[in-house]
């Protein structure tokens, strides 16, 4: 090993990093760790790397200084068109089973990127897919690029790249889809730009999936070079998470020094060409797959409805009769009523009327979370016929919508959820993300800077309304990254 820091010194580093960032750097990766470590220290001012060790090890980290650390410290190298088999998987096998399964359905796509670092994989993922899909304009494509570094997203969504970024590259990709900026710079053409969106997350920490982070009902993850860095158990429980963010008959990609069946047990292997492919399946379709075999995707399996739980903060109400029933003019009808719900989607056949909110929710949440969007948003009008002034069904109806890529009437929905409930956080986040998105960047910051006083008024640990998890310290922590990630 070529280390120059002390033994006792790395270990002691290495036990602390462990501990307090779930990232695992055993003695033969020491020598990443202190070149990481140096790095990291002149980010934070301190000309001596022993110093810096001996200042983060004494005292507790804040998460700014603790994410800024694991950002150095899972530091990975990237570039466009990264391991080219993986996208010769996803042109030949992945995409082209994807269209023959929604071509007369939804045409809809959905690809997380998770530790995109600075944007050469997800814009490469959108690249692929601009090549693969002829009438891509007719499709409801979504990129979710996530990572835990605020500033690097930064980069990424500027979407400027020097020559070093293209040196994996195949000639025709720099050619077609970058503009020449000058000095070395290339600047990716818009129409690929806007198909990626660039949202912090923090994998070792945030709940996923969840609609709030966009991370739910996922056709394909890349995860690559991102899982390495975590321990045994912290890698299980992420992978975990994974699988959840997928669709029945989805993909996960890592990289091939994370491929392991030990490391993924709930998943099955689906060889390709020079590469393995991680497919979430049924029971059935595992017990058929003993032996690494090519499978395709499969049509989601009937489910059976989740149980799930409400977290509310002090005075937090749901349709009080205070409000009264003057709102009413805000629900929009359903043109084709639902009294029943199919008997073949495993849900029994009580009449819609008779249900309670909780399981409308459960219900609509099932539906999006298999891709069934058109449903899903149907339930939610029928929903809001019976619970005028649920604010909770009004938010989930403008998520959807949002995935449908029906963005004015989501837009519309949030406004009616923040009129029936002005104290509900995530409406405002929601629209701070809307309006960033279109550009309108003043909107934003007020929609983002709304959520934050009210979350200032909550306890760091409290579990605000509808968080699927989210402390009310830790989503305020998410939004002020966002507005670091504005341009």
């Amino acid at each position: 090993m070529n280390h120059t820091l002390p033994d006792n010194i790395l270990e002691k580093l290495s036990e602390f990093i462990t501990y307090s960032l779930a990232l695992y750097f055993p003695k033969e990766r020491w020598d990443d760790l202190e070149r990481n470590i140096i790095a990291a220290s002149k980010e934070f001012g301190y000309t001596n790397v022993n110093t810096f060790i001996e200042r983060i090890i004494s005292s507790p980290l804040s998460r700014e200084h603790a994410e800024i650390l694991a950002s150095h410290l899972t530091i990975s190298e990237t570039y466009f068109w990264r391991e080219p088999k993986t996208f010769d998987a996803l042109e030949q096998k992945i995409i082209p089973e994807l269209i023959r399964l929604r071509q007369k359905q939804d045409k809809r796509i959905r690809i997380w990127c998770a530790g995109c670092s600075s944007g050469e994989e997800p814009y490469s993922i959108a690249i692929a897919l601009h090549k693969i899909i002829p009438d891509i304009k007719d499709w409801n494509i979504s990129i979710l690029a996530t990572d835990i570094n605020p500033k690097i997203l930064k980069k990424a969504k500027a979407g400027e790249y020097k020559q070093w970024s293209f040196r994996g590259e195949p000639r025709w990709l720099k050619e077609n889809f970058f503009i020449s900026k000058g000095n070395g710079q290339f600047e990716i053409i818009s129409e690929i730009k806007k198909m990626v969106r660039f949202e912090y997350l923090n994998l070792a920490e945030d709940v996923f999936p969840s609609s709030a982070s966009y991370t739910n009902a996922m056709d394909i993850i890349f995860c690559r070079n991102v899982l390495m860095y975590f321990k045994q158990e912290r890698f299980r429980q992420v992978a975990k998470g994974l699988y959840n963010s997928l669709l029945q008959g989805g993909y996960l990609v890592v990289s091939a020094s994370e491929l392991s069946v030990n490391n993924f047990p709930d998943f099955t292997p689906v060889n390709v060409p020079g590469f393995v492919l991680y497919q979430k399946s049924s029971d059935k379709v595992k017990k058929l797959n003993k032996k690494i075999t090519t499978s395709s995707f499969l049509e989601p399996d009937n489910f059976n409805i989740p149980k799930i739980q409400t977290f509310k903060i002090e005075n937090k109400h749901i349709a009080k009769e205070r409000i009264g029933e003057d709102k009413s003019e805000l629900i929009i009808e359903s043109k084709k009523p639902i009294t029943e719900i199919n008997q073949e989607e495993n849900i029994d056949n009580q009449k819609i009327a008779e249900k309670t909110a909780d399981e409308h929710i459960q219900i609509i949440k099932s539906f999006a979370n298999k891709g069934e969007l058109s449903k899903a948003i149907e339930f939610c009008k029928e929903a809001l016929l019976i619970f005028k002034l649920d604010p909770r069904i009004y938010y989930l109806h403008s998520t959807i919508l949002q995935e449908n890529m029906q963005t004015e009437e989501a837009v519309t929905e949030l406004n009616r959820t923040i009129y029936i409930d002005p104290d509900f956080v995530l409406p405002y986040f929601s629209l701070g993300n809307i309006y960033q998105k279109q550009g309108n960047l003043k909107a934003a910051k007020k929609s983002f800077q709304n959520a934050i006083d009210l979350l200032s008024k909550c306890n760091q640990d409290d579990m605000f309304f509808e968080s699927e998890g989210l402390t009310a310290g830790r989503f305020k922590e998410i939004i002020n990254a966002s507005l670091l990630i504005m341009v």
